[in-house]
C-alpha cells in the first residue's frame, strides 16, 4: 500500500513538474475581423439572399432595396433635359445661308475684276462687291457668335439637370445590397420585405479563414515580441492535448492596460499588460471566442 502511494505521489509530482515547463507565455481569445453591412438606401427590402452562416464572395450582389421613385425621378430628369435641349438653334443651316451668300458675292467680284481687266467695268463697282462681301464676313462672324451663346446658355442649363441625374444614378446603385468582403455570415438583422432605413445595419459578416488571438503580455515579456514575428498558437483538444498552430504577430499594442478581468484572477488583475494580435490561419476548426494561448519562444 504505501509503495503504491509513493507512486501515485511520484506521478503527480512528475505530472506538476511538466505542466509547469509546458507553461503558456499567454493566454487569450480568438477574433476575427467583423464588418457590420449597412443600408444605403431606404425603402423595402425587396430581395435579401443573406443567411447566417452562408458564404458570400467579396463584390456579390445580395439584396436590393426599391427604387422605383428613383427610376421615376430619373425619367423625369431625362425628359427635362430634351425639353431644354429642344430650345438649342440650329447653328449650320443659319450660317449656310449667309455662306452662301458671301460664295456668290466672291464669284461676282471675280466676274467684276475680269471685266475691269478688259475696261468693260469701273472700279466703283469693284469698290462696291468688296465692301458688298466685307457686309457679310461681319454678318457672318455676328451671326456665329450669337448663336455659339445660345447654345452654350441652353447647355449650361442642362447641367444642373445632368448633375441630378448623377446622382440618382449613384442612389440606384445604393439600393443594390452590395457584400463588401468575402467572409461568413455571423448575424442576420433583417429579413426580406422588411422596411429598412438609410444605415440601418443588415447583416454581420467576417472572414474565418483568418483570425486573430487576441492575448496580453506583461511589460517584461514585451522586448520578446514584434510584429511580424512568428510564435506558436496552441489550442485544446478533446483527448486533453495542445494542437499547436503556426502563428504570425501582427498588431501589439502602444500603451498598457489593466489585465482583462476574464482572461487572470484577482489578484493579477491589478497588473498592467499590453494587449496583442497574433493571425492565424484557420482550418475551420477555429471559433471566435474560442480560448488559445501563446508562445513566444519556437
Amino acid at each position: 500500500m504505501k509503495t503504491t502511494v509513493t507512486a501515485i505521489s511520484l506521478l503527480t509530482l512528475l505530472a506538476a513538474c511538466g505542466g509547469s515547463n509546458n507553461g503558456a507565455d499567454a493566454y487569450g481569445n480568438f477574433e476575427s475581423t467583423e464588418v457590420i453591412v449597412s443600408a444605403e438606401a431606404t425603402g423595402h427590402l425587396l430581395t435579401f439572399n443573406v443567411e447566417e452562416g452562408m458564404q458570400l464572395a467579396a463584390n456579390a450582389l445580395v439584396g436590393g432595396i426599391d427604387s422605383v421613385q428613383l427610376n421615376l425621378r430619373k425619367a423625369q430628369l431625362g425628359a427635362n433635359i430634351k425639353a431644354v435641349l429642344s430650345k438649342k438653334p440650329e447653328v449650320n443651316p443659319q450660317l449656310e445661308v449667309i455662306r452662301q451668300q458671301i460664295a456668290t458675292q466672291q464669284k461676282e467680284r471675280r466676274r467684276i475684276q475680269d471685266l475691269l481687266k478688259a475696261n468693260a467695268a469701273t472700279p466703283k463697282q469693284l469698290d462696291d462687291i468688296n465692301a458688298a462681301i466685307a457686309v457679310l464676313e461681319k454678318q457672318y462672324a455676328s451671326t456665329a457668335s450669337t448663336l455659339h451663346t445660345q447654345v452654350s446658355g441652353i447647355t449650361s442649363e442642362t447641367r444642373p439637370l445632368q448633375l441630378q441625374v448623377e446622382q440618382v444614378n449613384e442612389q440606384l446603385a445604393q439600393s443594390r445590397v452590395i457584400n463588401p468582403v468575402a467572409g461568413t455570415v455571423l448575424t442576420k438583422y433583417v429579413e426580406n420585405g422588411e422596411v429598412v432605413n438609410y444605415g440601418k445595419p443588415l447583416y454581420k459578416i467576417a472572414d474565418l479563414n483568418t483570425m486573430y488571438l487576441r492575448a496580453y503580455v506583461s511589460g517584461s515579456q514585451l522586448p520578446s515580441l514584434k510584429t511580424g514575428q512568428q510564435v506558436t498558437v496552441q489550442t485544446d483538444m478533446p483527448d486533453g492535448s495542445l494542437k499547436n498552430w503556426p502563428g504570425t504577430v501582427s498588431w501589439i499594442a502602444a500603451e498598457a492596460e489593466f489585465t482583462p478581468k476574464t482572461i487572470q484572477t484577482r489578484e493579477e488583475r491589478v497588473q498592467l499588460v499590453y494587449a496583442v494580435k497574433v493571425r492565424v490561419q484557420n482550418d475551420g476548426s477555429l471559433k471566435i471566442g474560442m480560448p488559445g494561448e501563446l508562445r513566444i519562444t519556437q
